[in-house]
Parts: structure tokens; C-alpha cells; sequence
């Protein structure tokens, strides 16, 4: 299975992990950089507010379910299986889902679905 993890190469973090994950990873995945990419402003603002995987064209997984993925394509993405079982899923999603409206905010301001002020 062919994956491609679009990441905010501008995010210092998910740069990190991106460098981690690129040293890693298999053939199967690739990595792009949102800003590098060839995306019409309305889908690059998408991707830069949650963590997108197309596993398949026009099929994705978002946030956690996408990192998870993606980290399946290394020989390490087992570590990461239990952040999808339902006991913690609902924690990590929560989790990850106020860091990236943050992270989103920090860095790009706000969005008005976003629902915050400037």
C-alpha cells in the first residue's frame, strides 16, 4: 500500500518528526511538504490545520489515524497501535486536536471555522 503524509514543513515539531520519519520509513510512503506542494489555497489550508495521509486518491486519515498510518510504513509503527484502541482513542484524539487548532493559531493566525477570535 502507497501512502503520502502531507506535513507543515513550517510547524518546527512536524518538521522533526518528518526528518525522523523520512530516515525510517519504506519506499511505500512519501513525505510532502504542504508549502512545496501543488494544492489550490483552499486544500493547503485544510492541511495545514490537521495532518492528512491520502491512502488512496482522494481517500484520507486525518490526525492521529494519519500519524498512526504513517508510522506503519517504518519498523517501528507498532509502538504507536495503541493510541487507535478505543481505551485511549478518544483521549488522544482529544488531545491532538486542541495542539493542532494551537499550533494551527500560533503560527497562521485564525480561521474562521476554526471558531476564534483574532
Amino acid at each position: 500500500m502507497s501512502a503520502v503524509l502531507y506535513y507543515d514543513g513550517l510547524c518546527p515539531l512536524c518538521a522533526k518528526e518528518m526528518r525522523i520519519l523520512r530516515r525510517l520509513k519504506t519506499e511505500s510512503l512519501q513525505l510532502v511538504d504542504i508549502h512545496a506542494a501543488n494544492l489550490s489555497e483552499d486544500e493547503k489550508a485544510k492541511r495545514l490545520q490537521v495532518l492528512h495521509l491520502e491512502i488512496a486518491p482522494g481517500d484520507y486519515l486525518l490526525g492521529v489515524e494519519a500519524s498512526v498510518a504513517a508510522w506503519s510504513h517504518t519498523s517501528v509503527g507498532w509502538i504507536l497501535r495503541p493510541l487507535r484502541w478505543r481505551v485511549f482513542a478518544s483521549l488522544v484524539e482529544g488531545i491532538y486536536a486542541r495542539w493542532a487548532k494551537r499550533r494551527y493559531q500560533k503560527l497562521y493566525g485564525c480561521s474562521a471555522d476554526l471558531g476564534c477570535e483574532r
